[in-house]
């Protein structure tokens, strides 16, 4: 038996679910789309500014909007989030049991 969370599938496989950890705020382009996706409120929008401290050469007037880890402990390990993220912007784990 493995030391992680693990459960079965319909079809009684073994599954061990992977719980968001962190979105890269370098590479979100804050579509919105894991917010949408994900039924438990883990994700938050938040300005790109109040996460990175580079300086950006945009104007000032555009903010730009990313998402961050808001909830993890609600997270269920469905991977929703990861599999409509565009950029790939998700990291995941496993959660020792």
């Amino acid at each position: 038996m493995s030391g992680f969370i693990t459960g079965l599938t319909r079809g009684g496989a073994a599954w061990t679910p992977e719980f968001v950890t962190a979105v890269d705020a370098h590479t979100c382009i804050g579509c919105g789309r894991c917010y949408k996706v994900c039924s438990r409120d883990v994700f938050n929008l938040v300005d790109r500014a109040d996460v990175l401290d580079d300086d950006l050469d945009d104007e000032e007037d555009d903010a730009m909007m990313v998402m961050t880890v808001a909830n993890a402990d609600d997270c269920i390990g469905c991977g929703a989030c990861s599999r409509v993220c565009p950029k790939n912007c998700h990291s995941h784990a496993a959660m020792p049991a």
